[in-house]
């Protein structure tokens, strides 16, 4: 049953594994150390939650983080607003990961759900209302945002399609092209966002370091990151 209040809002929740070293970001490393690239992990944390708080000025929007593996939300709590609750997680696996977090959200009440990735940090704040307001409507559909890697930032939906995240070829450039397969053979319809990038690798640390020296960037500022990037400046 949808709770009273809740039904007019979209959660959106970013996808996090824990900043621990030599877990996260480790493509990165070099020219980054293990213990930098965890720390830089947190930044996008950091950044993302606060991107969607931002969000929820135009829309109505909430905000969550579903992170893994279980047992590691004290490394979660000091990065992340009051306003930022964790969802703990069920199973492992990217899929499983991705399911389960969007039906423990629309069990609770709410109206939508946006997952969104934590290699986004400085995706623009108004793609994130965007996709709420598209899943407003009456209707089921899908939203997707897709990666230029070929995977995708942002997959929104209204109600839980198991699915949708059944049979992907996790982490290659097929995951965009299979979701929208998976959404036909169920009869949804998809609402597609503009492109965006997921920072994973070398090249595209050195496009974020590009993006965020620019008076003008393209995307969310992403304070804590830039900072962080300052920081590290000589090693990039």
């Amino acid at each position: 049953m949808r709770i009273a209040g809740r039904s007019d809002f979209c959660a959106i929740a970013i996808m996090a594994k824990a900043p621990r070293r030599g877990e996260v970001k480790t493509r990165l490393v070099p020219p980054l150390s293990e213990s930098d690239a965890a720390a830089l992990g947190g930044c996008f944390i950091q950044d993302i939650a606060d991107n969607i708080l931002a969000a929820a000025q135009t829309a109505p929007i909430e905000g969550y983080v579903a992170y893994s593996p279980a047992g590691s939300e004290d490394l979660f709590a000091p990065l992340l607003p009051e306003r930022i609750a964790l969802l703990p997680p069920r199973r492992s696996g990217l899929g499983h990961s991705l399911f389960d977090a969007a039906e423990d959200l629309l069990a609770a009440g709410y109206g939508s759900v946006c997952l969104v990735n934590a290699d986004s940090p400085t995706l623009p704040t108004g793609v994130l209302a965007a996709a709420a307001q598209a899943l407003a409507p009456q209707g089921d559909r899908l939203v997707l945002g897709p990666a230029e890697d070929g995977g995708y930032y942002l997959i929104g939906v209204k109600f839980p399609h198991p699915r949708l995240f059944e049979e992907i070829a996790w982490s290659t450039e097929h995951v965009f092209r299979q979701t929208l397969d998976r959404a036909a053979e169920i009869g949804l319809d998809t609402v597609r966002l503009p492109n965006w990038y997921d920072v994973d690798d070398v090249a595209s640390l050195r496009r974020l370091v590009d993006e965020l020296g620019n008076p003008e960037p393209a995307g969310y500022a992403a304070p804590h990151t830039t900072a962080f990037l300052r920081r590290l400046a000589p090693q990039l």
